[in-house]
This record gives C-alpha cells, structure tokens and sequence, in this order.
C-alpha cells in the first residue's frame, strides 16, 4: 500500500533533528536508505518499523555512534559526522538493554555516572537522591541492581541517561519485556522528561506505546520512511475505519477471513485470539466506509458464519501499521 508521506511545516530552527537522505549500508545490505526524518523541538517522535526496517541503525547514525555512507542529519543544527562532539553534548541514548553496573546499587550507579560527568561528591549525591525520588526508585536505592525488578532496572537505566539533562534522549524499546504496570511508569518518566524540556526520539514494538506517548510518529520499511505525521493523519490516511469482529466458532475463522479479502480489503489481520479478525476499510469517507461494515455483516450472514462481536470505529496504529507494511507487530522485534 502506497501512503504519502505526510510533510513537516516546522521551521529549521524548531527542530531537534533534521535528517535528509540518511543512509548506512553493511555490505551488500543497505540498511538504512535515504531516510527523511523531521523531529520538533520539546516532542516525542516514535519510530515504527518491521524486523530489519533501519530503526536502530537510524538511531545509532543520529548518537553519532555510526557515520552515514550518505545524506545528512542535523541535531540542534550540528551535523553528526563533521561535529559529532557538538552533537553528543546535547544528547543521551539509552538502549535496549539495562547497562547499570549489577554490583553496584541504584544509588551508587547514579552517583558513579554523575562523578564521570564531572559533578562534585555532594552534587553528584544530591542530584542522584533527586532522581531516585523522581522516578519513585528511593524505597529501593540501596539495593543492588540485581536485586531490582525489570521495571526497576529499566527506571534506574533512563535515570542514568539524564544525570546531566540532555536535550535530546534516544530511546531504543525502553520497555520491551515489562509488565503491564512497569510499561505504564516509564511512560510516566517519559512524560515527566519532556516536560522538563528535553526531546525524545523512541523506537517501539508497541504500538499502543506510540498512540500513548507520541505527538508524531515515522514508520519505517526497508530502510525508508513510508509515512510520518501525528497519529490522527496515519489513521486518517489508511482509511476512514476498521472493524473488529468475534466468530461464534473459531474453527470458521479462514472462511471469514477469506470472505472479507475477497469482497472488502486485502488488509485482513488475525488477532491473538483465535476466533477474532480485524480489517482496515478502504473507503475515504465516513459513510461509505459505515456501507461497506454493513456489506461485511450481510456477507458472512450469508454464508453461515455467526459473528458475536462486531465493532467499527477509527483503526487501531496496529492496523495503520499492517496497511503500511503488511505486517503484524504481534511478534518478536529483532532490531537492525
């Protein structure tokens, strides 16, 4: 499926980064492949993309941790190959993975990074102790990072990304692996980050995590950005609605997929529940998009096939992303 890229009107100087034809190629494979990329000032921008889509290549180009083959990319107006230390003064980048010293406590990770960034004992403490409170780890401080949850550890990672306040923080699937309650309080501490002033660029296998967090969203495939814009102009773009219905018999549930393919939309997806499917509708209007969910109904009526549950409404980023690039986020990420 073919969407326009949706163009950004900020003006350069209200940009955190401006990428134009970015690319990083690993042998014969490219990527990363001319990537477009428009971040605002004070905003959460999250990228989307399938397996091996250039997220965490783009990333790592941008932190200055890989120089691009092609294309530049600006933060805050320095060039990330001919001023990389311009660049890394302004940022901090937190990646998939914790990277607290395990032998060490939440307290005393934080105090070590702030001494290696130049604070005093007492300010690296003060401002350790200020973190802690913040991102509601002091109940935990003196125990060691072993001995801290996921959700624990990951708080204690980002706390260590901004001992100095970066102006832009990099972000790399901050909560993959986290439960439900630890995925809500990063998201808290995302929130509180930027309201503090600084702009966050994350990339996420959680497509729920990007609606809850992000003022814009790129979604990324094979290296390229195939659509960006505020999650109100993805759905838009895609179609005027989606359907998700619920079989009455499980076992019917390739016939009604294949009935809804063959007389509505390509974009079938089958849910984590064995007798669900959702569609995205083709129609660029509200009511011949409300004909065509009748159409469904009527259709599989029809044909035997019971329906439980049927809802319509605004697609899911979930189905944004499948009409985007054909491909269901209900999997493992690996990240390229």
């Amino acid at each position: 499926m073919l969407v326009t890229v949706i163009p950004m009107t900020t003006r350069n100087a209200d940009l955190a980064v401006r990428a134009r034809g970015l690319a990083k190629a690993f042998g014969e494979t490219r990527a990363v492949d001319g990537i477009d990329l428009d971040i605002p000032t004070g905003s959460i921008c999250a990228v989307l993309g399938p397996n091996g889509a250039g997220k965490t290549t783009t990333i790592r180009m941008l932190a200055t941790l890989l120089r691009p083959d092609a294309g530049t990319a600006l933060v805050f107006g320095h060039d990330v190959a001919h001023d990389a230390p311009a660049v890394r003064r302004r940022i901090s980048l937190t990646g998939q993975f914790a990277s607290v010293d395990e032998d060490l406590t939440a307290r005393e990770n934080l105090v070590m990074i702030g001494r290696l960034h130049g604070y005093s004992p007492a300010a690296a403490k003060t401002r350790a102790d200020d973190l802690l409170v913040g991102f509601e780890l002091d109940a935990a401080a003196g125990r060691l990072a072993t001995q801290l949850s996921g959700g624990m550890r990951r708080r204690l990672d980002i706390a260590a990304s901004i001992i100095v306040r970066p102006e832009l923080l990099f972000l790399d699937e901050p909560t993959t692996g986290l439960d439900p309650r630890s995925r809500s309080q990063v998201w808290d501490v995302v929130r509180h980050i930027v309201a503090n002033g600084t702009t966050v660029l994350l990339t996420t296998q959680y497509l729920d995590e990007a609606d809850q967090l992000a003022d814009r969203i790129a979604v990324i495939n094979h290296g390229r950005v195939i659509a960006s814009g505020t999650r109100e102009e993805l759905k838009s773009a895609v179609g005027a609605g989606g359907i998700r219905l619920r079989l009455a018999d499980p076992s019917q549930r390739d016939r009604a997929e294949a009935t809804l393919t063959a007389s509505l939309t390509p974009h079938v997806m089958k849910d984590g529940d064995p007798a669900a499917l959702r569609a995205q509708l083709p129609a660029e209007d509200l009511a011949a998009s409300t004909n065509l969910a009748v159409q469904v109904l009527n259709q599989l009526a029809q044909e035997g096939i019971a329906v439980t549950d049927f809802t319509y409404g605004q697609p899911s980023l979930d189905e944004v992303f499948f009409a985007l690039t054909g491909e269901s986020t209900d999997r493992s990420e690996v990240s390229v």
